[in-house]
């Protein structure tokens, strides 16, 4: 009896201690799948208003399982370029899937401040066309299979600056806008129809960017108890989160220049911010 009460216990042992290997193997492989190292995929995107054909970017970690906030980078003046998709990139790799706009439609570039300026001035002087090409890409980003559509960001820089603000200004559904180095001198400046969190960043030496202008930015956001940051940093000029700023300030005598240290804490400011809104 003792022999086979002793059969029984060794038999129910190593039933056990199987069960036990495969939960320990099945929880090692979760761990592994979970722990799969971001890998950025980019990939670029056609999408359209009814009167303009736009060249997108769109970044995201292919190894992430959740959806995840999707972010709109609006350019430069020069248009969509390499820099903007440096930007959906970087997003990408903090875990959020960035999608690189285009604003000029057929992914028109500028290589001259001329050709730039009245670029840009196209698209601030047509409201309605440029909130028809801001939404077809915000219903673009949001129907990508790994965006939270409820949550949704927007950023930009110099032009996409006040591209972003305008935007939030006029109405649209977002959860957070950051311009950098950005006029706020605005075609729809604050009102009751903002929605988002706001920061902006820019260079206290910008001489784009004059201090009345700041004071009135300031003031109509205060007026509406909007939720926003304004930073501006002591020696810094346009365009400081640029490593082409010192070379296009050069070549065509304008006041750019790079700074590693407001353009490193300008993009810490967004990640709080991000964390906050999302």
């Amino acid at each position: 009896m003792k022999k086979s009460i002793n059969l029984f216990l060794i038999a129910g042992l190593i039933i056990l201690g199987s069960c036990k290997s495969k939960s320990e193997s099945n929880t090692v492989s979760e761990d592994v799948s979970e722990e799969l190292p971001v890998k950025v995929k980019g990939e670029e995107v056609t999408y359209a208003t009814d009167s303009t054909n736009l060249k997108g970017y769109i970044a995201y970690d292919i190894n992430a399982k959740e959806k995840r906030p999707g972010v709109l980078i609006v350019h430069e003046w020069w248009g969509h370029n390499n820099y903007v998709r440096q930007r959906a990139d970087m997003l990408a790799e903090l875990g959020y899937t960035a999608m690189a706009v285009d604003m000029y439609g057929d992914g028109k570039l500028a290589d001259h401040p001329d050709d730039a300026g009245k670029f840009a001035m196209s698209v601030m002087k047509n409201l309605p066309e440029a909130k028809a090409r801001f939404n077809a890409a915000i219903n673009l980003l949001r129907s990508h299979a790994s965006v939270d559509g409820e949550k949704i960001g927007a950023i930009g820089y110099c032009f996409g600056g006040s591209v972003v603000l305008t935007m939030a200004n006029s109405g649209a559904d977002l959860d957070a806008v950051a311009a950098f180095h950005s006029g706020v001198q605005l075609p729809v400046m604050p009102n009751n129809d903002l929605k988002a969190k706001v920061l902006v960043c820019n260079g206290a030496d910008d001489p784009f960017i004059s201090p009345e202008s700041v004071i009135a930015f300031k003031s109509a956001m205060d007026s509406i108890n909007a939720d926003y940051k304004y930073i501006s940093y002591p020696g810094v000029k346009h365009s400081f989160t640029s490593k082409e700023a010192d070379t296009n300030g050069e070549k065509f005598g304008l006041p750019l220049a790079y700074d590693a240290d407001a353009d490193g804490k300008s993009w810490a400011s967004l990640q709080q911010l991000f964390s906050e809104a999302f």
